[in-house]
């Protein structure tokens, strides 16, 4: 599988955010949270965004800088997500008041990563 992060895969449309935030679950590994919710029709890839508030970090550049890390941990570790899943529209929201480095962020993608996973497994068996 390509790690790349092409533009099929970034989550742009209104009505996926509206549905995410309203209807959608959350998974949380400090200091980050998963919001995820499953996208009906026939999608190839998941849809992903990220945030970080406004109301944490004043500068756009901290900002900016948090959300490259995000995106890029996402990239390097798309591939452990299960292939016979149905896809998700899924926004990784970045909750602490503290800028991290990089591999801090990627120990909490990957924690937050193995909860999803657990949880979506733990739902399809039911």
């Amino acid at each position: 599988m390509k790690q790349g992060y092409p533009k099929e895969e970034k989550l742009k449309s209104k009505i996926h955010i509206g549905q995410l935030f309203e209807e959608g679950r959350s998974v949380k590994s400090f200091p980050l949270k998963l919001m995820y919710h499953p996208i009906r029709g026939e999608e190839h890839h998941h849809k992903v965004g990220v945030s970080v508030p406004k109301r944490n970090f004043k500068l756009a550049v901290t900002r900016n800088r948090i959300k490259r890390l995000l995106r890029e941990n996402y990239r390097k570790q798309k591939n452990t997500f299960p292939a016979h899943t149905k896809k998700y529209s899924m926004m990784f929201i970045y909750t602490g008041r503290k800028e991290l480095d990089y591999n801090e962020i990627e120990v909490a993608m990957k924690k937050l990563i193995h909860k999803f996973i657990e949880t979506e497994l733990k739902a399809d068996a039911l």
